[in-house]
């Protein structure tokens, strides 16, 4: 497989043509960022830390039957996936109140919740990412309520999975995000499953295990990635 001409360079990875008709590569970068770019900053292995564990939880969850757009690693950082037609839509699975959800609203952080809450964001920084609702996704033609019923259930089914998976290496899951697209007819589960997209924390000890660290100066980010990795992967 060769690499060919660049399609996307977002915040912290480019997608790029093949030669393979209807597979794309994507490249992990080793840029991170936050708060919609406002912070940002370029560490050495931050790139294949999350290529890996995207990897892994994308084999893992295709074990369980949900579909993905991963096809294979080609080196560290370089994943080829599905050519799919993604959908402008962030799709957070919250298990307990964190992040905005405490900003925005009266919880009180570390509160569970039972069932979990699935919320809906547009895909756009320039209007940093506002939540939508069932109806805004219809009128905007975004999706269709059986496609979104559909990513709904699915992503309810990978929280499940790596809910599960993580308790046993002592992590609890707080929330994540998903992306998807469509291949035909079908939906994949898109993007990445990393520490840039999960909130993680230590059962023990409460600490902070993914890009909250960078975030919030909470300690060294890469130490923390390769540690989360190595727990994860192997």
């Amino acid at each position: 497989m060769k690499q060919q001409k660049l399609l996307q360079s977002g915040k912290v990875k480019s997608v790029y043509r093949t030669d393979t008709p209807g597979q794309l590569i994507i490249e992990f970068r080793d840029d991170i960022t936050a708060f919609d770019g406002g912070k940002k900053d370029v560490l050495a292995d931050k790139g294949r830390f999350n290529a890996e564990v995207s990897a892994f939880f994308f084999e893992y969850l295709e074990k369980y039957g949900v579909k993905t757009h991963f096809v294979k690693m080609l080196d560290e950082k370089r994943m080829v996936v599905r050519d799919l037609q993604m959908i402008p839509l962030e799709v957070i699975v919250r298990n307990f109140a964190a992040g905005s959800l405490v900003r925005n609203y009266p919880f009180k952080e570390g509160t569970k919740l039972n069932p979990p809450i699935v919320v809906i964001d547009y895909k756009d920084d320039s209007r940093h990412d506002p939540m939508l609702n069932d109806e805004i996704i219809g009128a905007l033609g975004l999706a269709t309520p059986a496609e979104l019923k559909k990513i709904k259930k699915i992503a309810l089914e990978v929280n499940s999975h790596l809910v599960r998976f993580l308790a046993e290496l002592d992590i609890t899951l707080v929330d994540f995000k998903l992306e998807f697209g469509r291949g035909g007819k079908t939906i994949y589960v898109g993007d990445e499953i990393s520490m840039d997209s999960m909130r993680l924390w230590d059962k023990t000890t409460g600490e902070s295990l993914d890009k909250d660290v960078y975030r919030f100066d909470k300690g060294d980010v890469i130490a923390t990635y390769n540690r989360v990795s190595r727990r994860i992967c192997t």
